[in-house]
């Protein structure tokens, strides 16, 4: 999705299609508003608030190249006298609407632009969470996802770190390739 240069995040166009995606995710999803983020060479970072926990996620695909998908609603109506089986967007739905458009989008590139190839899947399969509970915490992490170019060269998914990464115990942190 681009590079890091002199502690600088430079996208690619990759990195510009999901810089784009993530920005419209409040107009898909209306409960949804975003905070910092920051696209890196091989992940993403982001904070999302949920603002409206009554918004339904209907159609937050529509109007994307696969019809079945945009008509078929997330919420769902129960039998009479049951609750719901499904209310507002989960944080999962949001990540999920997320990582189908920039995939969909990514495949797109591909064809049209001479991307390269991935294989096994653009995303991981799952994602890190974590509930801010303060404003201290709030900014902690902002300052987290602002600073992560700067750790870039250290970083564990890093392929080509310049150093290795020892954790707490004095242990050798394996990385992975993406």
């Amino acid at each position: 999705m681009g590079e890091v240069v002199l502690g600088r995040m430079v996208k690619n166009d990759a990195g510009r299609m999901v810089g784009r995606v993530w920005e419209t995710i409040p107009t898909l999803l209306p409960a949804a508003q975003l905070d910092e983020y920051m696209v890196m060479p091989n992940h993403c970072h982001g904070i999302i608030k949920i603002v409206d926990v009554g918004a339904p996620l209907v159609g937050a695909l529509r109007g994307r190249r696969n019809p079945r998908r945009a008509e078929v609603p997330a919420t769902q109506t129960a039998a009479p006298n049951r609750a719901p089986t499904r209310g507002a967007p989960t944080l999962g739905d949001i990540v999920g609407a997320f990582k189908s458009i920039t995939t969909d989008e990514y495949i797109r590139g591909v064809r049209e632009a001479n991307w390269p190839r991935f294989s096994r899947g653009l995303w991981r399969r799952n994602f890190y969470e974590h509930i801010v509970r303060d404003e201290d915490e709030l900014e902690k992490i902002r300052d987290y996802i602002r600073r992560n170019p700067l750790m870039w060269a250290i970083d564990r998914y890093n392929p080509n770190r310049a150093v290795p990464v020892i954790d707490e115990d004095g242990r050798l942190i394996p990385w992975e390739r993406s």
